[in-house]
């Protein structure tokens, strides 16, 4: 639904979803586990763990292992702060996820972990939210 989410058969605004802290684990360098819920940072793709890269897919280079830890640091003992922008094809939930006040998206960039992905960007909140952190977009290139 377009700027509204859908709970228990109620239409609730995206911000009374997204106020709740939620406790976490990480999957991958790019996934959470937030209770049953499955959340995908928004705008950007981290090294798959092994066996995962799809046949056929430029996957994100680097270390798995490494990513992963990098977001389990992130996060640390806080609770994430989930602002939910949509669903993936596999049925994660797409957001931009908070630990206190650090962007995960934007920790995975700047630790190195994580590329940037204009495409998976949506409404480019990560680009504005990362500044020295993503490339520019370039314009008729």
């Amino acid at each position: 639904m377009h700027n509204r989410e859908k709970v228990r058969g109620e239409l609730l605004a995206p911000i009374a979803l997204s106020a709740a802290l939620v406790s976490c684990t990480v999957t991958d360098g790019d996934t959470l586990r937030c209770g049953p819920e499955r959340v995908r940072l928004l705008g950007i793709d981290a090294p798959e763990m092994p066996s995962h890269c799809r046949k056929g897919r430029d996957c994100a280079p680097g270390d798995p292992y490494a990513s992963k830890a990098a977001l389990v640091r992130a996060i640390g003992t806080a609770k994430v702060r989930l602002v939910r922008v949509g669903t993936d094809r596999y049925g994660r939930t797409l957001a931009v996820a908070y630990a206190g006040t650090v962007n995960l998206s934007c920790a995975q960039l700047a630790a190195g972990q994580a590329i940037y992905k204009p495409r998976w960007d949506t409404g480019g909140r990560i680009g504005r939210e990362c500044p020295g952190r993503v490339p520019p977009v370039k314009h008729g290139a």
